[in-house]
């Protein structure tokens, strides 16, 4: 049995679209957190150790961060075909852009959103660098990875979302942005997040 532990309208939402696209059969389970504005708090249900999200739980193990969780999931249906196997030289690139999500981009932007860049060479150079590195691959497109969409485009398309007014204007960005968006299962995924009656 797998089961998720969420918070609406987090960094456990992209593991719902990712769980969608995929078509895995998992129990979500809505837990508070505590939120960057003050609301929220520890949940004693939630099993993260640092009281986040998400959680995943596969029998009696429990996986945490958004990179192990997507790459745990993936490696778990193969035949939804967001992944590689073992043995495929494109497993490497997949790995190392979802790693790169969370170790590169996601630190650049948040760096963009404190005012950080405008006042770091470093965090420019560092933000400048991660948003090249993104619009080309989506040049050579339509994805991260070309003609296939993978769990990459779930992490870093997500990403890209939540910060798009954070990020310069690009026709290709946004094109991008409205694939991924008008997904059915990232349509789906909307929906569950955040309506636990419903979904629960």
């Amino acid at each position: 049995m797998l089961t998720l532990f969420h918070a609406p309208h987090s960094r456990s939402s992209r593991i719902v679209w990712l769980i969608e696209e995929l078509g895995a059969e998992v129990d979500i389970r809505y837990v508070d957190i505590q939120r960057a504005d003050g609301s929220g708090g520890r949940d004693a249900a939630n099993p993260h150790p640092d009281s986040k999200v998400p959680a995943l739980k596969h029998g009696d193990a429990l996986i945490t961060e958004s990179a192990a969780v997507a790459l745990y999931l993936t490696g778990l249906h193969p035949q939804a075909g967001l992944g590689f196997p073992l043995e495929s030289p494109e497993r490497g690139p997949l790995l190392s852009w979802i790693c790169w999500n969370a170790g590169e981009l996601e630190p650049s932007l948040w760096a963009k959103m404190s005012g950080e860049v405008e006042t770091n060479p470093h965090a420019k150079a560092r933000y400048d660098a991660a948003i090249t590195r993104v619009l080309e691959a989506l040049w050579v497109g339509p994805y991260l990875m070309g003609d296939r969409f993978t769990a990459a485009d779930v992490m870093i398309g997500s990403t890209l979302g939540w910060a798009r007014a954070h990020l310069p204007e690009s026709p290709v960005l946004d094109a991008y942005l409205e694939r991924l968006q008008n997904r059915p299962a990232s349509l789906r995924a909307m929906q569950r997040d955040g309506r636990p009656a419903i979904a629960a």
